[in-house]
């Protein structure tokens, strides 16, 4: 017999949290990509005075960046996809802190990245030596959205 009650294992509110995850994961993911963006975008454009032929090289911290926000978006669509009639708070409780995951770290590593891409636009301009050595922390720094993706893909299929 199918009733339309929830059960205490599904009750009526467990799915909002399932939304607040997708909520999370986009937010707080866009939040950093954008904090990154405009950080690396002002020593963009404080070295491109000086040296107008480096602004192509020196977008990489802003291609870095964006792709923070898509992790967001991956775990954000994921966790909508996932919505329906009846849900265990354990699921959505899960789907919370996935999106949390993905959501935070991804703003960690957009302000990390936006942080090393202008100084380190700068510093590559002065001392072309220097982009490898900026390229590789970029990386290490774009790892750490990376790291939250993994985790929420862990906690989505749980």
């Amino acid at each position: 017999m199918i009733t339309a009650e929830p059960s205490l294992d599904q009750p009526h509110y467990a799915a909002f949290f399932c939304v607040m995850g997708a909520v999370a994961a986009i937010v707080f993911s866009t939040l950093g990509a954008a904090y990154g963006t405009a950080k690396a975008s002002v020593g963009i454009s404080s070295m491109s005075i000086k040296h107008p032929q480096l602004i192509m090289k020196a977008i990489v911290p802003v291609v870095m960046a964006g792709i923070i926000a898509i992790y967001g978006l991956v775990i954000a669509v994921l966790l909508a996809g996932s919505l329906n009639k009846h849900y265990s708070s354990y699921k959505g409780f899960l789907n919370l802190s996935a999106g949390l995951a993905v959501g935070v770290s991804g703003m960690a590593a957009g302000i990390a990245i936006g942080v090393i891409g202008e100084a380190g636009v700068r510093a590559s301009a002065n001392q072309p030596k220097l982009f490898v050595a900026v390229i590789l922390i970029l990386i290490f720094a774009e790892v750490l959205g990376l790291y939250g993706l993994i985790v929420a893909i862990y906690l989505f299929t749980k």
